[in-house]
């Protein structure tokens, strides 16, 4: 990712800071991550240090059985199943028990944000999407121009990054905002008198159909990442049909 284009992403950490709920729960399964995991190993033993990453792992599954038929023997258990067999046998009973409290987690989180979250909120997550689509759009046609395409580089770069710049400091603002009538909405709803000149103002963080400045930025960046998206196309076609772009 190109400098001017760091730190525009809003991440999903700063994301459920900003609005204080786990707006990103996801719930982990074990075997999606044993499935990555083992993917990750093999493209590893087949780089260029596949040699160590084997031995790595050989060591570790050996210390593992060896630990494993210590720990049996210092408690003096006796069963009458191999040590390896056993050891399976315990790592997919600990792998149920973990798959079990991160589903009571996932789903205490999710009760949560259900009870918690507003159409107001819910606007603002859909904009922070769009937003950062915008700014992974634009990061691989950069990709693309630097691997030997200048010709579907972005023109109006510095305008495009203002834009962005803009917008994510729009959106910032109007989560807080959000969150902080969130969050008091019963003192506000019972001293609604004390907000009398300001309730207005901020309740229109609804974002609904009103034609904002932020809306405005975010529309004009997302138009210019579907100009780069039809460059793109635009590209690959002159590619694939070369007899036509000559005659």
């Amino acid at each position: 990712m190109r400098d001017d284009l760091e730190g525009l992403e809003i991440s999903h950490q700063e994301l459920e800071q900003l609005t204080n709920l786990p707006v990103h729960n996801k719930l982990l399964i074990i075997t999606n991550f044993l499935n990555q995991s083992r993917k990750s190993l093999i493209a590893k033993i087949k780089g260029s240090e596949g040699a160590t990453v084997i031995f790595i792992g050989c060591s570790g599954l050996v210390f593992s059985y060896l630990l494993f038929d210590i720990f049996l023997k210092i408690f003096s258990v006796s069963i009458n199943i191999p040590s390896g067999i056993l050891l399976i046998l315990a790592s997919i009973w600990i792998g149920g028990i973990i798959q079990t409290i991160s589903y009571l987690l996932w789903k205490t989180k999710a009760k949560f944000l259900k009870k918690n979250i507003t159409n107001s909120l819910q606007t603002l997550l859909n904009d922070v999407a769009r937003y950062n689509a915008v700014i992974k759009a634009i990061d691989i046609n950069d990709q693309i121009e630097a691997a030997g395409n200048p010709e579907v580089g972005i023109q109006q770069r510095e305008r495009v990054i203002q834009a962005l710049t803009m917008t994510k400091l729009d959106l910032v603002r109007a989560l807080k905002t959000e969150r902080i009538l969130r969050e008091n909405k019963n003192f506000i709803l019972t001293n609604s008198e004390l907000f009398a000149n300001n309730l207005t103002t901020l309740s229109s963080i609804k974002l609904t159909e009103e034609a904002t400045e932020h809306d405005r930025l975010l529309n004009e960046a997302l138009q210019i990442a579907l100009d780069v998206q039809y460059e793109m196309r635009r590209l690959q076609n002159q590619r694939e049909n070369p007899i036509n772009k000559s005659n």
